[in-house]
């Protein structure tokens, strides 16, 4: 689950990270409080205006604006809130259509007054599954460029990787602080907020943390000026606080819609729908799809209760997609019964009609034999298979 750049400032602050202060706005109003708040907090009347959407790259598209002053504010908050913003990392990229902009962070400017003293870095955490274990990555040149200077200057993004038996140590927070170039003042206030951040990483149970840019100011304070946090949503039982934070407006309205029926689904860009229970099951099958010609369109793993009402709502949920031309069903029966899915198959064709992508059908395991007969008597156009390369050889077929 994403956060917003706000909120992850807000969870970033409780751990003793020192953050950018800011006020954010859904509306005109709320824009123009906010402003006079923060001008009242910091003394100046520059403020930088920030689009809050799930995606990177604002910058770029002209979502990150500074203004001098309450009139420059008004046009500025005007022009961002409520305009699409197109990213590098929006849907389609500056291409695409992008995101609409619902809210904005009123933030103060950090940089003043000495703008030339100032230094931006890059900071990320997040696991790195081959080492098992979590990683610092690091790079002196922060900033929007970040991803040019990993393609092209790969040398000057560094790791630190974190032994989970010991923790972070004190020697690994100063040895990023000195390959950093800091010293003095900058050099300690970036070792504790190195300590500051991993805390908070493994407090909110987070799977990445991205700092860009952390700033070393005029006056050598380190902030984090922008950050990006993806948490876990498998431990967000642990925490009903972030968990209240999700912004269901950033996210697919089909994989939220998914979400409210237990279904596990991730949109992709392909032709052929899959419905699977289990996750390795499920992988398998878009292995399978691409094997056959075909490119599947969706991961969509029903779980293991697959009954009537849970197949009939994925097939809703795939149909949903109109680069769809074929469906695959592939059913594993050890728990679930597999003739209470062909059930399930039939009766969701029924009533969801006008169904008019082919369908193929793979049940094995438990009464797989009664779920093939159920299939294959129900007069439905859906193709039924016992055998995995048998429902490859259909799909094969349907796409030709």
């Amino acid at each position: 689950m994403n956060l917003h750049e706000y909120q992850g400032k807000q969870l970033l602050a409780k751990y003793g990270v020192t953050i950018q202060r800011g006020e954010v706005a859904n509306n005109a109003e709320e824009a123009s409080s906010g402003y006079d708040k923060l001008r009242a907090d910091t003394g100046t009347e520059y403020v930088v205006v920030k689009a809050q959407i799930h995606a990177g790259g604002r910058g770029k598209g002209g979502g990150v604006k500074l203004a001098k002053n309450k009139e420059e504010f008004t046009q500025v908050s005007n022009d961002i809130l409520g305009m699409m913003l197109k990213t590098p990392q929006t849907a389609g990229g500056l291409d695409g259509p992008g995101k609409l902009v619902r809210k904005i962070l009123i933030a103060e400017d950090v940089y003043a007054p000495d703008f030339d003293a100032c230094k931006e870095y890059y900071i990320s955490i997040l696991m790195d599954r081959e080492k098992k274990q979590n990683v610092i990555i690091y790079s002196t040149e922060g900033g929007m460029d970040i991803e040019e200077v990993a393609e092209k200057t790969p040398d000057l993004v560094l790791k630190e990787y974190i032994d989970p038996n010991q923790g972070l140590l004190g020697f690994q927070t100063r040895k990023i602080a000195f390959n950093l170039g800091l010293s003095g003042t900058a050099f300690k206030g970036m070792t504790k907020f190195i300590a500051n951040l991993y805390a908070a990483f493994l407090g909110s149970d987070a799977s990445m943390f991205e700092i860009n840019p952390c700033l070393k100011t005029g006056d050598d304070r380190i902030i984090a000026v922008d950050c990006k946090v993806s948490l876990d949503e498998n431990a967000l039982f642990r925490h009903p606080e972030l968990a209240e934070q999700r912004d269901e407006d950033e996210e697919d309205p089909t994989e939220v819609e998914a979400k409210k029926h237990s279904l596990n689904y991730v949109n992709l860009d392909g032709n052929v729908g899959c419905m699977v229970n289990g996750a390795g099951l499920a992988m398998a099958t878009m292995d399978i799809i691409k094997l056959s010609g075909g490119s599947p369109a969706n991961f969509l793993d029903v779980g293991g209760t697959a009954n009537a009402a849970r197949v009939e709502q994925a097939f809703r949920i795939i149909l949903k997609d109109p680069e769809v031309k074929a469906i695959l069903i592939n059913i594993f029966g050890g728990i679930v019964r597999c003739d209470r899915v062909a059930q399930g198959v039939v009766d969701a064709y029924k009533n969801i009609g006008n169904i008019n992508v082919p369908i193929i059908v793979r049940l094995q395991g438990t009464n797989a034999d009664i779920a093939k007969t159920i299939i294959d008597e129900s007069g439905l156009e859906v193709h039924s298979a016992i055998l995995l390369k048998e429902a490859a050889a259909i799909v094969e077929k349907v796409l030709a």
